[in-house]
């Protein structure tokens, strides 16, 4: 004769066991942080990339470039909903976050629909990448608040804080970027200045709280000292970006020369690298 209470012990345990396997870990919530934070960065980069072919900067190579991006995009986009072994994303869970990347994947087709034909040696629409840029990173970036309030809910870490403010600094070098083209192709010329000039902003004023701390940015700096190096190599890269970005969003500014576009189209990526490096040793403080 079975004892009954058996089943129902060893189903439980089963139960428990199966929500051990399923649970994301914080290392893992490390990564989804880091690499959704990544997507906001990538919305900026393709207008960008459009914006420099529009400007007749380097055009053969920022097809290519934009072609790799969006692809990128796509992909970490998927991954983020159902999974991704070689990226490290598990699948994400709860209703909330899905419906956010659904949300996330409409506004991505409709872009994809201006991209497409630009990498396909199309024109540029250019007043469509100014409109349809900004509701894509906007809705990503609230998908990254949600995968970091889920994260210090799990595990109880606010580490999840610092990898998102650092990874938006990525972002930041992008939205510059494709600001200031946005002012030299004339576009809004005035609106964009001044968006240019609160981007320099938020990025320098970050860079230093990742440093050192900044309450109101929930910033702790850091006494690490491998990222305080880090982040003193991309302090000076910025100090070679920044003037451009300077000059460009001046209010008296009426052009932006070529040669500072030309050097815009150069600065910004190994700012963007070493940027990018900073975000991984936070992240693999959590591994």
């Amino acid at each position: 004769m079975k004892k009954p209470g058996i089943p129902l012990v060893f189903m439980m345990l089963l139960v428990i066991f199966s929500a051990d396997l399923l649970a994301i870990t914080a290392s893992e919530y490390a990564i989804v942080i880091n690499l959704s934070g990544r997507q906001r960065m990538l919305t900026q980069k393709m207008s960008k990339e459009m914006l420099l072919i529009a400007n007749g900067i380097n055009v053969a190579e920022n097809r290519v470039n934009l072609e790799k991006t969006a692809n990128l995009f796509d992909t970490t986009l998927k991954g983020l909903r159902d999974g991704n072994a070689e990226m490290g994303l598990p699948p994400s869970e709860g209703k909330v976050i899905l419906k956010q990347l659904a949300k996330v994947e409409k506004l991505w087709n409709e872009f994809h629909g201006v991209v497409s034909p630009v990498i396909a040696g199309g024109d540029v629409d250019i007043a469509k990448v100014a409109e349809l840029n900004l509701p894509l990173l906007k809705n990503m970036n609230t998908a990254v608040r949600l995968y970091e309030k889920q994260a210090k809910k799990a595990t109880g870490k606010s580490a999840g804080v610092v990898i998102n403010m650092a990874g938006k600094q990525r972002m930041l070098t992008q939205k510059m970027s494709k600001e200031m083209s946005l002012v030299a192709l004339g576009h809004k010329p005035d609106e964009n200045k001044s968006n240019l000039r609160s981007t320099a902003s938020l990025f320098d004023r970050t860079l230093k709280g990742l440093l050192d701390g900044d309450a109101d940015l929930e910033l702790p700096g850091t006494k690490d000292e491998a990222i305080r190096t880090q982040l003193s190599v991309v302090s000076k890269l910025w100090k070679e970006f920044q003037p451009v970005v300077e000059r460009a969003s001046g209010v008296d500014t009426q052009t932006v020369s070529k040669a500072d576009l030309t050097d815009m189209s150069k600065l910004n990526l190994p700012l963007l690298k070493e940027m990018n490096k900073a975000v991984k040793m936070y992240e693999q403080l959590e591994q």
